[in-house]
């Protein structure tokens, strides 16, 4: 069976043209990309990769300078209108109306949409974002936390499939964060393709099922997210002594070994060759007595940065 794209990108080629005497840069370079409806998709990039460029490019505030952008089967050249209504955007910049109360602000953005009243979900996102104790506020005087949850509210008003997360949790507490993830599993176990960027590499660990990482304006990498987790062949044994190691045993300072403290140490090796059983011989033979072993896996961080490396 082949999964629809929710969002086919291909080809896509973003110029900012300079000014005077500065050279054009190129901030997105032959993107194609493949976004599954239904799936929790991470795009991942450090500062300046093109991540916020190539979602103004989705959300219709920025024009592309070549290729093809299709949104829930539309066209955004064919019908830019129609593509806008398939998707609702979450900016990482804080945008409100500071004199609109919570309420007035989504019924405005429904009305944006055309939304009629009898089918607004106004009441409802309010309530499914823990907005009701704010609902006639205005935005002005809400705190951080509370706005990031009204720029969600906002995207949610007319009931988008798909919904894309730039920067969501940036600057907002743990508690805020756990609700607006339970909050957005939810939407996704339901339907919603989600478009997530993030610099918490933990969350998008947790919450993606595939993830896609920009570097200067290309991609570098696009898999589903066991799939990178695994690209990375390394893994790390910390073994703890019940001596105190001062200095690393000679027959170790071959392996790429450290002192993690007095009673402790690590040693980092490829997953392929699993020399754990030669290890703790070597180190039986040097007469070390062990009190715990453990491995650990790269995370999605580990990842990240191998890949940004190798390819800047």
């Amino acid at each position: 069976m082949v999964t629809k794209s929710a969002i086919s990108i291909k080809s896509l080629n973003k110029t900012y043209h300079g000014f005077k005497n500065s050279s054009p840069k190129n901030a997105l370079i032959d993107i194609n990309l493949e976004i599954p409806q239904g799936s929790f998709f991470g795009l991942l990039g450090p500062n300046g990769a093109g991540k916020s460029t190539l979602i103004n490019i989705l959300a219709g505030l920025t024009k592309k300078t070549s290729g093809k952008v299709i949104i829930d089967g539309i066209d955004v050249d064919e019908d830019a209108r129609a593509s806008k209504f398939a998707i609702g955007v979450v900016p990482q910049e804080v945008v409100l109306d500071p004199f609109f109360s919570v309420r007035e602000t989504l019924d405005y953005y429904a009305g944006y949409y055309s939304v009629p009243q009898e089918k607004r979900r106004t009441q409802e996102i309010i309530d499914a974002l823990h907005l009701s104790d704010k609902s006639g506020v205005n935005s002005r005087r809400l705190s951080g936390g509370m706005k990031r949850r009204v720029l969600i509210a906002k995207a949610l008003v007319h009931s988008p499939k798909i919904l894309v997360l730039d920067e969501p949790t940036a600057g907002v507490d743990v508690e805020l964060r756990t609700q607006l993830w339970e909050y957005v599993r939810n939407l996704n176990k339901n339907g919603t393709t989600i478009l997530l960027t993030t610099h918490y590499l933990e969350e998008a660990e947790e919450l993606c099922d595939k993830i896609a990482i920009i570097n200067h304006g290309k991609i570098i990498a696009n898999e589903n997210k066991k799939s990178l987790m695994g690209a990375l062949d390394q893994k790390q044994l910390i073994i703890k002594f019940s001596d105190k190691i001062h200095t690393l045993p000679e027959t170790l300072k071959k392996y790429a070994a450290e002192i993690l403290d007095e009673n402790s140490i690590s040693i980092s090796y490829r997953k392929s060759d699993d020399p754990i059983g030669k290890l703790i011989e070597i180190i039986k033979k040097e007469g070390l007595n062990i009190t715990d072993l453990s491995t650990k896996e790269p995370d999605l961080e580990d990842v990240f940065k191998h890949l940004v490396n190798q390819k800047s």
